[in-house]
This record gives structure tokens, C-alpha cells and sequence, in this order.
């Protein structure tokens, strides 16, 4: 933690400065800890390539999820289909105040949902939902923090919510059953948002919103958007519904199919390579993180660090960690971001399953908490994004953070009281 500090300090990003700790953390504990206490034999230097090797491809399977869902998103926006069905959005509902927030919260959570990620939810429909709300008399300040919360609610959402998975690896515990749990707490959280925040304003200027929103190419329709969906959302329940007799395709297979059904269906020229290359170029700061969590956290394991954090948690009080969960979990992430699933979250699993709560459920609230640190310091990735997309011209903690207090405090709550109550909440284990 240390040597983290130190690096942030020096202005390293966050991707180096774990690694840096990692690093530091593997030659001290090779010098520091007598040999046979160590692998039983006399340290070998050569094994430190090794560790780095073995934990930058623990989350490999996450990161091609990334890359897919990420593409299949982006090719669907460079064809026209995410502008078509905000266009067609307002067009339909701008006399319905209601149905048109409605409708724009269940656009932002889309992209977060398919991918994991906030920060690909502000980059691919931010813009366009800020430039709706800010036509229907919604301040600046207040489209922002209604384009973060919705995308830290987007990540959290399922199907794909990465600190649920990466937690539920790390105990052993088989990634089913937080369709529901997740889904309703994401939903609650980002309707509440949309609604506290957008509900005050004026009536939509449909001439002036559709002037300003891009006009999608000719030929675009509402079948060649959702047909891509279909697909995608059929080979995912086919391998639920007929699990001994369809075959194992596996996430990243199924975003590339329906990306190919993007392409294929765009009724214009699409730079398909020009489009996978600007995602990676999205990607690198994401996938820098889950490669250097997964050297982390391989090197505290070795060294016992990550065995005394868990300790650590499980021998806290319940009601004390009831009291301070909901202060740990976002500043946590907003110090190591995704690291904290494995560090954190797999000790919390266990004493919750061990204490005889539901740790589905517990673990879905925890899931939900952790993407509001995605605003805090030092790290602030989908905050800062946010405010440099939307082109946010006040101050990031006096403006932007305090308008966000009170969306994320219902949240927290709403975590909080679903880990208390996880026994009670089982009925939505099931999707």
C-alpha cells in the first residue's frame, strides 16, 4: 500500500502504480521471508517472471468479454443504431416526460449491462442522452450526475457485473442467480437517479433536439437494431434452457456473432477495423487494470498479504462492518477500483455464507455499492470521463460530486438493506 501511495504521488497512473506494489511486494517477500517458509526450497529469482506471467491471465476471460461486448456496442453506434433509438425515443414520447426518462434510463443501462463496463456506457451513449436531457430543461450539473450514476448502475447490471464475477470466482461460487437480484437494485438505483435529477424542467423542443442530435445513414430501421439484440440474448437463454443438448459458445463467441449480424445488417460502409481498433484504444486504460489486479493479487497471495486481509474482515464485528460497509466499498473502489472483488469481496462471501446469510444476494448488494466509488479519488475513471464527454465546465467535487450525494446515498441504502436482509430477499435468486 505503501509503494502505491508513494507512485500516485509521483503521478504514476493507477495501472502502474499496482504494479508497482505487486513488484516491490514479490522482492520483499522473496528477501524478507526465510526460503523454506516461502515455496520450501531456496528462492528462485527466475519464478518472479513467472508470478507476473501467471497473474496478468487470471481475469483473461473477463477481458476478452470486455473487448467483444465493447465491440459489438461500438459497431452498433458507428452503423447508427444507438442515435436511430434515441431519435426514435424523442420523436415518440417528447410530449410524455415520464415515458421518455423512462425510456432513456433503460438506453444508458444497455451498454454497462453487455459489457461491464461505466466508462463504454458514457463513451457510447452519454453524449447523446446529456444532449436529450440538457433540451428538456435539465441543468448541466444535473445531466452529468445523471450520466454517471446511470453508467455506474450500467456496470453494475446484469448479465455481466465484473466485481460480482471476479468475487464469485475467487469463492468458489458459481456465477447464477444474480440476474434478479441485480437487476432490480440496478434498475431501482439508476430510476431513482433519472427521475430525482430529471424530473424538474421544461418541455422538449422536438425541432431544436433533432437538429442536434446526428441523423442516423438512410436505411436504418428498428428491425436491424433489434435483431442483433435478439440474437444476442437468444444463444445467451438457449444455453440456460437446452444446457446438455446447445453448445458451449461462451460469452466472447456470442458478441462476436452479433456483431457480425451488425455488420452485415448496416446499411451503409462500416470501417469494421478502424472501429475494433478504436476499441482497444478505448479499452486500454480497463484492460491495464484487470491484468495488473490479477498480478496483485497473485503476489498477496503468495505473500500472505491477501490471506490477512481476509482475516481481518471475517473477525470484524458484524454490527461494525453492517455500519461501515457502506463507506468501505465505494472509497475502495475508488483507491484499487476492480481489485477490491478478489481483496475484498471474496472475504465478504465467505463470512456472510459462513454467518448463514444469503451470499447470492449479499453479494449482489456489495455488487451494486462498489461501482459509486468509480467517482472518488485517486483514481475517478467514470467521473472524469463523464465530465470530459459532456464537456462539464464547474468543479468536480464542489458541482458534480455533491449533486451526486443523494442518488448515491439511496444506493448505498439500498445495498446496505439488501446484505442485511439477504436471507429474506432469496426469492430473487433464480435468473
Amino acid at each position: 500500500m505503501f509503494v502505491f501511495v508513494v507512485a500516485r504521488v509521483l503521478r504514476l497512473s493507477t495501472e502502474l502504480s499496482m504494479f508497482a506494489a505487486a513488484l516491490i511486494g514479490l522482492i520483499v517477500h522473496g528477501i524478507s521471508i526465510p526460503p523454506r517458509e516461502i515455496l520450501g526450497s531456496t528462492f528462485n529469482w527466475f519464478e518472479v517472471p513467472r508470478h507476473i506471467l501467471d497473474g496478468a491471465f487470471t481475469y483473461f476471460d473477463v477481458v476478452l468479454i470486455f473487448l467483444t461486448a465493447t465491440l459489438f456496442m461500438n459497431l452498433l453506434k458507428e452503423a447508427g443504431g444507438i442515435v436511430y433509438i434515441v431519435r426514435g425515443i424523442v420523436r415518440r414520447f417528447h410530449r410524455h416526460r415520464t415515458l421518455a426518462l423512462l425510456l432513456l434510463t433503460l438506453v444508458m443501462l444497455i451498454p454497462g449491462a453487455l459489457t461491464g463496463s461505466g466508462t463504454v456506457t458514457v463513451l457510447v451513449v452519454g453524449s447523446l442522452v446529456g444532449t436529450v436531457l440538457k433540451y428538456m430543461g435539465v441543468s448541466d450539473v444535473r445531466v452529468a450526475a445523471i450520466i454517471f450514476m446511470c453508467a455506474a448502475m450500467s456496470a453494475a447490471a446484469p448479465p455481466i457485473n465484473l466485481w460480482a464475477m471476479m468475487s464469485a470466482a475467487g469463492s468458489n461460487m458459481p456465477y447464477v442467480g444474480f440476474f434478479l437480484p441485480l437487476g432490480v437494485l440496478s434498475l431501482l438505483g439508476a430510476l431513482f437517479t433519472m427521475f430525482y435529477l430529471g424530473w424538474r424542467g421544461t418541455a422538449l423542443d422536438l425541432d431544436r433536439v433533432m437538429a442536434e442530435l446526428p441523423k442516423p445513414p438512410v436505411g436504418m430501421s428498428w428491425w436491424k437494431v433489434a435483431l442483433p439484440f435478439g440474437v444476442l440474448f437468444a444463444l445467451i437463454l438457449a444455453g440456460r434452457i437446452w444446457p446438455w443438448s446447445m453448445p458451449v459458445l461462451g460469452l466472447p463467441l456470442i458478441f462476436v456473432i452479433a456483431a457480425a449480424i451488425v455488420v452485415l445488417l448496416n446499411p451503409g460502409k462500416l470501417h469494421v477495423l478502424q472501429v475494433a481498433s478504436d476499441t482497444v484504444d478505448q479499452l486500454l486504460p480497463l484492460i491495464g487494470v484487470m491484468v495488473v489486479v490479477g498480478v496483485l493479487v497473485q503476489i498477496m497471495a503468495l505473500s500472505g498479504a491477501r490471506g490477512l486481509i481476509s482475516l481481518g474482515i471475517v473477525t470484524m464485528p458484524l454490527t461494525v462492518l453492517f455500519a461501515t460497509l457502506f463507506i468501505i466499498l465505494p472509497f475502495s473502489e475508488g483507491l484499487i477500483q476492480y481489485a477490491v472483488a478478489p481483496l475484498i469481496g471474496v472475504p465478504l462471501v465467505l463470512l456472510f455464507n459462513m454467518k448463514g446469510f444469503n451470499p447470492i444476494i449479499a453479494l449482489a448488494g456489495m455488487a451494486v455499492m462498489w461501482p459509486i466509488g468509480d467517482m472518488l479519488p485517486p483514481t475517478t475513471v467514470v467521473g472524469r470521463a463523464t465530465v470530459m464527454v459532456l464537456g462539464f465546465k464547474g468543479s468536480y467535487y464542489r458541482d458534480f460530486v455533491k449533486t451526486c450525494l443523494v442518488p448515491s446515498a439511496f444506493i448505498l441504502l439500498l445495498g446496505s438493506l439488501c446484505i442485511v436482509f439477504s436471507n429474506k430477499l432469496g426469492f430473487l435468486v433464480g435468473g
